[in-house]
């Protein structure tokens, strides 16, 4: 497998470019790159381009590029999460997992039984697991993290096309139901933290045009929940 870098901004014309420091630095001390070797370079905005090692220093490596291509590997349907993120590190494993089936965008979400909201840093790291999921996927979007939002403010402003709360509950429907609908549509899928979402939050979610879904008779972890759910709504 040809290994791949991420380059913010490729050359248009292709030409000589450096990794950024992060990058030459997994190329160089991890993945032990050598003077001559091809590699795969994207922008995480959809293009990418075959490039080939020209010089390797102690801490910065350089190739020749040839002209970026847009290369789309997105799923037709365009998925917005709304999650009540877990823990850091089962967070992790979340977002490697959502950044390969290609959900386009999460909103992290404090909700009202949210036991440690995400901070800053933990969004930060997360932008790098997005970097590393792109690069072993071969996915040239990168998953955009968004500003860290209530649960209240988040269902009453989310506006996508259609928009799914996961909630076990009677009125609840199975998301296969709505796997069908229009592929063009922008999709919200809305998961809450451990202990779910509270009435209130549950209730809000309803008044803001969120149709309820559940995954049958068990209870899952949110990142088993967010991974299932937006699988049924990309395929």
């Amino acid at each position: 497998m040809t290994k791949r870098y991420f380059v913010p901004e490729l050359p248009e014309s292709g030409g000589l470019i450096d990794l950024p420091a992060a990058e030459s630095q997994h190329a160089i001390r991890v993945m032990r790159i050598k003077v001559g070797e091809p590699v795969e370079l994207f922008n995480g905005r959809g293009k990418q381009c075959d490039a080939v090692v020209t010089e390797i220093q102690r801490n910065q490596c350089s190739c020749q590029s040839a002209p970026p291509q847009v290369i789309d590997r997105e799923p037709d349907r365009f998925i917005r999460m709304g999650i009540a993120l877990p823990k850091p590190d089962r967070s992790k494993e979340l977002i490697e997992r959502l950044t390969e089936l290609g959900v386009q965008h999460i909103t992290p979400l404090i909700a009202e039984r949210t036991q440690r909201a995400p901070t800053a840093s933990t969004i930060d790291k997360l932008q790098r697991v997005i970097i590393e999921a792109c690069k072993q996927s071969g996915r040239n979007q990168l998953l955009e993290l968004g500003s860290i939002t209530t649960a209240a403010d988040y269902f009453m402003s989310e506006s996508s096309d259609l928009k799914l709360v996961a909630h076990p509950t009677t009125d609840g429907i199975s998301p296969i139901s709505f796997a069908n609908h229009d592929q063009k549509q922008i999709c919200a899928v809305a998961v809450g933290p451990e202990g779910g979402w509270t009435e209130s939050e549950y209730q809000l979610a309803v008044k803001g045009g969120f149709a309820p879904v559940n995954l049958g008779k068990r209870i899952y972890r949110i990142e088993t929940a967010a991974v299932a759910l937006a699988a049924i709504m990309i395929s």
